[in-house]
């Protein structure tokens, strides 16, 4: 069969496949342009404010260096955004967007808005990946610590993260085809199996191991410092800069698995790059952060309603607006209840869940808007 003759058969699924997407790209490129002035934004508002206010122009010449401090008060102020603000927001930024883009190529991989690091389990086991290193990183893991030092704990969370994505891929996959209900009913159980086995490591932990625990339950922002980012950044990074590259494949999954083998898309091989993408990116970010909820279902799922599900835009804009929640929210948890903090994750939790309750009420038709 000929170049041309291939390409004559397969335009009417290109067609039908750029009507099902929407032609929203000026759209869509309107509002990426938006999210990038408005996670600039946050990232300003967010360092200059807390417990110690700290002016624009401070918080400007501290970041790049110009000038030296004019006084005792200045100087504090620059400590204050260099060591303990600025490595929060950054912290927050990449993990915001690693959520976010994980829960958008879940939904992408799965056909499903409901696909999401946290509630499809990937997120528990990353957390018990995490909970294994801390209880018995002294012990039975202190080799393992050892040799990698300060990486330890972020590839225990991807590993644990990797293993229940595996996990929950071939449960719910039988005979090339993806089963969405059986996805999603896997994903409980492996997520009451992780949380079960943490529940052990809970049980065997010491004083500072239950602390370090409890950190990872309500998810936190409040140990955000240069050595972390160290550890998880450079892994965030490089699955935000590769997936994009999945963006046409998870285009074509739209029309199913069949019709993208058509359009010469390799479906097994998207799958486990995308896999291997969500689990780690999901795992660094509980490696830090602990478990943050409902990141990953309410961003993607609002840019789809707004520019469409055309991944080559949904990508970008869902790290964008990822990040720019994250580091809000953090900075509503830490000034609220000043001088004490609250938990992220509890803020997450109280946004995203009535937000889940309406897509699925939407769904059902019981909702019309």
């Amino acid at each position: 069969m000929t170049t041309s003759s291939l390409s004559e058969r397969l335009l009417p699924e290109r067609v039908a496949a750029r009507a099902r997407l929407g032609d929203r790209e000026p759209l869509a490129r309107l509002v990426i342009a938006g999210l990038a002035v408005l996670l600039v934004a946050v990232m300003l508002f967010s360092l200059t404010t807390g417990a110690l206010q700290i002016s624009l122009s401070t918080a400007i010449n501290g970041l790049f260096g110009q000038g030296e401090a004019a006084s005792p008060s200045e100087l504090r102020d620059r400590i204050v955004l260099m060591d303990v603000r600025l490595p929060r927001v950054l912290l927050g930024a990449l993990i915001g967007a690693a959520l976010a883009v994980s829960g958008a190529v879940m939904q992408g991989l799965f056909r499903n808005p409901l696909a999401d690091p946290g509630i499809v389990g990937v997120s528990a086991g990353a957390g018990l990946g995490a909970a294994s290193m801390i209880v018995l990183g002294t012990t039975t893991l202190a080799p393992v610590v050892a040799v990698l030092g300060i990486y330890a704990l972020p590839l225990a969370a991807f590993l644990g993260g990797l293993v229940t994505t595996f996990a929950l891929y071939r449960i719910g996959t039988r005979g090339g085809m993806t089963s969405i209900a059986t996805m999603l009913l896997a994903g409980i159980a492996l997520a009451a199996l992780a949380g079960a086995a943490t529940g052990l490591l809970v049980f065997v932990a010491d004083d500072q191991q239950l602390r370090d625990l409890n950190f990872w339950g309500l998810g936190s922002l409040a140990g955000a410092n240069w050595e972390k980012i160290l550890a998880a950044g450079p892994i965030i990074a490089i699955v935000l800069v590769g997936v994009p590259f999945l963006a046409s494949g998870l285009n074509a999954l739209v029309l199913g698995e069949a019709a993208a083998g058509h359009l010469g898309i390799r479906v097994q091989r998207l799958k486990r790059i995308a896999i291997v993408a969500v689990a780690a990116a999901t795992g660094a970010s509980v490696a830090v952060s602990g478990g943050i909820g409902f990141v990953g279902i309410v961003v993607p799922h609002l840019l789809r309603l707004t520019i469409g599900p055309d991944h080559r835009f949904l990508l970008p804009a869902c790290a964008l607006l990822g990040g720019s929640l994250l580091i809000l929210a953090d900075t509503v948890s830490r000034t609220i209840v000043a001088p004490a903090e609250l938990p992220i994750g509890i803020l997450t939790a109280l946004a995203g869940a009535p937000f889940f309750l309406w897509i699925l009420l939407r769904r059902k038709g019981l909702i019309t808007s």
